[in-house]
């Protein structure tokens, strides 16, 4: 049974910095691309970054270009999300997702605010 599970959400001050993480079970972790999503109140979900198997090409949605950096540890079985440089408009709940039984994670919240 796929599982993904995030962590290290939270709430930080415009200009802060998180790193999220998502450990995943069930499978063999370093042959599938993992991504992260994003979804706001009243939103639409939001493609945030992509990485493939092994790390060697990553790839970012605009507003993530710059200030985002998705990363992995196959050894770990772990995904992560460096944000930096955080705005009020990346308030959100966080999922990770791979294409391994379409499987998402729970969600993790970042709220950013003064």
């Amino acid at each position: 049974q796929v599982q993904l599970v995030e962590s290290g959400g939270g709430s930080v001050q415009p200009g802060g910095s998180l790193r999220l993480s998502c450990v995943a079970s069930g499978f063999t972790f370093s042959w599938y691309s993992m991504k992260w999503y994003r979804q706001a109140p009243g939103k639409e979900r939001q493609w945030v970054a992509s990485i493939t198997p092994s790390g060697a090409s990553v790839d970012y949605a605009d507003f993530a270009k710059g200030r985002f950096t998705i990363s992995r540890d196959n050894a770990k079985n772990t995904v992560y999300l460096q944000m930096n440089s955080l705005k009020p408009e990346d308030t959100a709940e966080y999922h990770c997702y791979t294409t391994k039984d379409d499987a998402w994670g729970q969600g993790i919240q970042v709220t950013i605010s003064s």
